[in-house]
């Protein structure tokens, strides 16, 4: 397969795919080695921003993924809320900062942190699957550990834990009135969120 074919059929397949695609799912469809395929992406990446295209591919929870170009997020993330009937309320975010900052951590654990019940919370971020049970602590009692999921990392637009935002800045969103979730589109709602954590 030459350099051409390769490209078009990676744009093809970042294109219909909401989620991120793993660099081995890729080579197993083309068949193709990993140079051949980074080679493609690679060119993909800077043919769209010398044309200054209005999206691009990024790299997000160990995949990769098409999404709008970040210079048009205001408007992105407009549509995005004028879509979104759902959303995060302030102690769901506060939450799921504890969980993301503190994982593995227990519902007990953060209660003591929140100073409040938290079991109506859990249960929406589990439905949303922002959160998932790993294990238990090997304590009395044998309570949960939860921790984030791949899901959490797709909808912030983050590649890993690492690259999360420092934790003051992080918990500062819950002074925002409205935090866009569950948007129709995956790629818009990964901007929406982005946004957010930038401000």
């Amino acid at each position: 397969m030459d350099n051409k074919l390769i490209k078009s059929t990676v744009e093809s397949l970042l294109f219909i795919n909401e989620k991120p695609i793993e660099m081995n799912e890729l080579r197993q469809i083309l068949e193709t080695d990993k140079k051949e395929t980074v080679q493609a992406l690679e060119e993909l990446i800077q043919e769209y921003k010398q044309r200054k295209s209005g999206v691009c591919i990024v790299k997000v929870a160990g995949g990769y993924q098409m999404c709008s170009a970040p210079e048009n997020e205001p408007w992105v993330k407009r549509m995005c809320q004028e879509r979104s009937k759902q959303k995060l309320s302030i102690a769901s975010l506060e939450t799921l900062a504890i969980v993301a900052y503190k994982q593995p951590i227990t519902r007990i654990e953060i209660e003591a942190i929140r100073g409040v019940n938290i079991d109506g919370v859990m249960r929406k971020l589990s439905e949303l699957g922002l959160v998932k049970i790993i294990g238990r602590k090997d304590v009395v009692g044998k309570p949960f550990l939860y921790a984030t999921t791949r899901k959490f990392l797709e909808y912030f637009g983050i590649n890993s834990l690492m690259d999360l935002p420092k934790l003051e800045d992080f918990i500062a969103l819950a002074e925002k009135e409205k935090i866009p979730s569950n948007c129709e589109n995956n790629s818009d709602e990964n901007v929406a969120a982005k946004e957010e954590v930038k401000q």
